[in-house]
């Protein structure tokens, strides 16, 4: 059975299990918002506890906390950091809006920490000195999306370019069958496919930038309103000195306070590009799961790696599982942004009431994608083989490729060249010999398929 301790706070006493580092705060809200069973991510975690070790820097060098107090403050925050006691940090996303709890809670357990050593340090008086759950629960939310983006987003979108480049190249010259509505259209190459994928992928890795050094901007030192009461007129450059040194980013800060604790726009942008991303992933993930389709009666233009048996009951089937899972993915991160979307109109005043979600989602958001796009490129870009007599047959036969005789024998006879293709199933080139003045070579030439990869008008 577990074994209590009593805790006080400014409401009375509280029972909170004996070898739990938090303290009546926290287990209040563990007792208050039993909702999902699912914490803060450990990455908001790791924001806060930047933000208070930047704080007692900050702090320290004004002259408002002493040499003691602040080295147990950073001692314990680095220990945090380090991933010791991951445990300790219990209260549901789902909780009060500003935050507070989840503030409190890295209050609580750096206050512990640091008071282990001999030092009395207190969660409100000295960890929470110059700061207020409302500015810097804001301020995590900035401070982990950014890191996030930094050292694993954008290095998995990178990958991801990356191996989509090394297939593109390698697949350059392979002429494959257009399709516009699903239909038959004039030949691509499958580097050109690989290409256009690749250059969504590249502007969605631009547009998060942009959303990132929008992020860049933070309202620390705006403390309960925006106002900055109770925190030293110069704490918020302090506390930005400490941070960037910290974590070697370029953080500045917000000269409106008030922006980014009354509303959370900048996560909102950020997490509107993050939803770009998901529908690039989808369009790429559903792509390949076309091409892969068959592999007698679909197109079977490429085989994806066969990673599992594909059913329980149809010996033989594989399907295309990792273009499966992230389309999934790119749903779920659409959803996920939806719900920020709403969170970010619930700014009542002088604060949002929604921030744990923003923050929590985003970094859902940012975990997923990178994920995705890691398991795409190494699962299905990397390896999948090309089906060269399939795609060079489909081309051979596509009326479509009458499109190019326009210039020379003008729509209304192309259309009818098509049609005679399509019905009888003959090469267009036949067709069109028998039906046109166009010598055989002139044909050949109007109608070379990878001449008509090029655009404009071709023929000899």
């Amino acid at each position: 059975m577990t074994e209590y301790r009593t805790e006080k706070d400014s409401m009375g006493e509280v029972k909170v299990p004996r070898d739990a580092l938090w303290g009546a705060q926290t287990q209040r809200a563990v007792d208050n918002f039993p909702v999902s069973g699912q914490p803060m991510p450990p990455a908001f975690i790791d924001a806060v506890v930047r933000i208070k070790r930047a704080a007692a820097i900050a702090n320290g060098k004004l002259g408002l906390l002493d040499k003691g107090p602040r080295g147990a403050i950073v001692e314990a925050c680095d220990a945090l950091l380090r991933g010791e006691h991951r445990d300790q940090f219990p209260v549901d996303r789902y909780q009060t809006g500003s935050g507070t709890s989840t503030n409190m809670n890295v209050n609580e357990v750096i206050a512990k920490l640091a008071s282990q050593g001999g030092e009395k340090v207190n969660p409100n008086d000295h960890v929470n000195m110059s700061q207020s759950s409302n500015d810097v629960i804001p301020t995590a939310i900035h401070l982990s999306a950014v890191t996030q983006a930094y050292q694993v987003l954008q290095p998995a979108i990178s990958h991801l370019q990356g191996r989509i480049y090394e297939r593109e190249t390698l697949l350059g010259e392979q002429v494959k069958t257009g399709r516009t509505h699903l239909m038959d259209a004039m030949p691509v190459t499958l580097g050109q496919e690989l290409r256009t994928w690749r250059e969504q992928l590249h502007a969605a890795e631009q547009r998060i930038e942009r959303a990132v050094e929008d992020l860049l901007a933070i309202p620390q030192g705006g403390t309960a309103v925006g106002t900055g009461i109770n925190a030293h007129e110069d704490f918020a450059d302090r506390f930005i000195s400490a941070l960037n040194e910290e974590t070697g980013y370029h953080f500045r800060t917000m000269e409106h306070k008030f922006l980014g604790q009354s509303a959370v726009d900048g996560p909102v942008a950020m997490s509107a590009q993050l939803r770009g991303a998901a529908i690039v992933l989808m369009k790429v993930a559903n792509d390949l799961r076309w091409m892969n389709s068959g592999p007698i009666h679909g197109l079977a233009e490429i085989s994806l790696p066969s990673l599992q048996p594909g059913s329980s009951i149809m010996p033989g089937k594989v399907n295309p599982v990792i273009p499966e899972s992230v389309a999934m993915v790119s749903a779920q991160v659409m959803g996920l942004d939806s719900a920020i979307a709403i969170a970010g109109q619930s700014g009542n005043f002088q604060l949002n009431v929604m921030l744990p979600l923003v923050g929590a989602n985003l970094l859902d958001m940012g975990h997923l994608l990178s994920n995705a796009a890691l398991m795409l490129a190494d699962k299905a870009i990397a390896d999948f083989t090309v089906n060269g007599e399939r795609l060079a047959e489909a081309v051979d036969k596509n009326p479509v490729l009458v499109t190019a005789l326009n210039p020379e024998i003008g729509y209304d006879l192309a259309a009818k060249i098509a049609k005679e293709a399509y019905a009888s199933g003959r090469p267009i080139i036949d067709v069109a010999e028998e039906q046109c003045d166009l010598s055989r070579r002139q044909l050949e030439g109007l109608l070379d398929p990878m001449k008509l990869t090029r655009g404009g008008i071709g023929g000899s």
